[in-house]
């Protein structure tokens, strides 16, 4: 297992800023292996993942996996309505997620195509689908198919981390964390997952307030 020990950024970040050296020193040093699945398992695990509960993500899945076994686009899109109501969907959830399914089955959406282009392109290429904005493909690039310099601003824990780990007045905007970043990179990936890593060990240990709104993807 690879862990922020072992990372090849992690001397370079902690030269930077002493921020990560805080990060370490809360709760152990995380582990960063990528397990997380890539393809439309990965997708739809986001989208189910969205403003919900880590627990509740999981139930949803456990539910559907029930029903369908492998998750594949074609499985999925022959599910009716109740199914997907039983198994945790939302009407708004259940929408994406046929919409994802039919992108792909349509070929829309190639995202082996997408594992090979560059950042920026395959962002675009997430964020042209209903139902992905660029949290949701930041996210999908940084824990789904591991590259090395995401920084997801529009995340809550992010913004919340930083601003206590910075011991700022009021919490950053997306200008100001893309600035505070900067120095980061190649490895602003690393910075986010350490700052995740800080953020849910404070907040476990009473020392930080719950996100609400849109769900930590590391918690």
């Amino acid at each position: 297992m690879t862990t922020a020990a072992d990372h090849p950024g992690l001397g370079m970040l902690i030269a930077s800023d002493p921020i990560f050296a805080e990060c370490l020193g809360v709760g152990g040093t995380p582990n960063l292996a990528v397990v997380r699945p890539a393809g439309f398992v990965g997708l739809l695990r986001i989208i189910l993942d969205q403003q919900v509960s880590t627990a509740s993500g999981q139930a949803m899945w456990r539910k559907l996996t029930l029903v369908l076994d492998p998750v594949t686009p074609a499985g999925f899109s022959r599910l009716d309505d109740e199914t997907l109501r039983a198994c945790g969907f939302s009407r708004q959830k259940a929408g994406y997620a046929r919409a994802l399914a039919a992108a792909l089955l349509e070929g829309r959406l190639d995202l082996a195509a997408v594992e090979r282009m560059p950042d920026d392109e395959a962002v675009a290429a997430l964020v042209g689908l209903k139902g992905i904005g660029r949290w949701s493909a930041e996210v999908y690039l940084l824990l789904h198919l591991g590259r090395d310099d995401i920084w997801p601003v529009d995340d809550l824990a992010i913004a919340l981390g930083v601003q206590a780990l910075k011991r700022l007045d009021t919490r950053p905007d997306r200008a100001r964390l893309v600035a505070l970043a900067e120095p980061w990179r190649p490895w602003r990936s690393l910075a986010a997952r350490l700052v995740w890593h800080h953020y849910i060990e404070t907040r476990a240990a009473g020392r930080a307030a719950p996100v609400r709104g849109r769900r930590n993807p590391a918690g």
